[in-house]
């Protein structure tokens, strides 16, 4: 038998709760935060899986060490168009 307590609430009603429902801005500032730290993450999981550091990578695609930290770390933001590019 499962039991489902009050107090627990899915990802999306937390959401919905705290930053407003779709289309509201505080809710469409935090999915494009997510979208721009996922960029990062996956970027970092593909450099890693290639075994290149992020000096190695920036040369390849003409790039400097520190934009692709700042990618990596979720200090930048990187448009789809600038990986597009390369």
């Amino acid at each position: 038998m499962k039991l489902k307590s009050k107090n627990i609430i899915s990802l999306s009603e937390f959401k919905d709760k705290n930053y407003g429902k779709r289309g509201t801005k505080n809710r469409e500032e935090l999915e494009s935060g997510y979208e721009d730290f996922k960029i990062g993450a996956l970027l970092l999981q593909a450099r890693l899986e290639k075994g290149i550091t992020q000096e190695q990578l920036a040369e390849k695609v003409g790039m400097t060490k520190s934009y692709i930290s700042k990618i990596e770390n979720n200090i930048k933001e990187v448009r789809l168009s600038t990986l597009k590019d390369y």
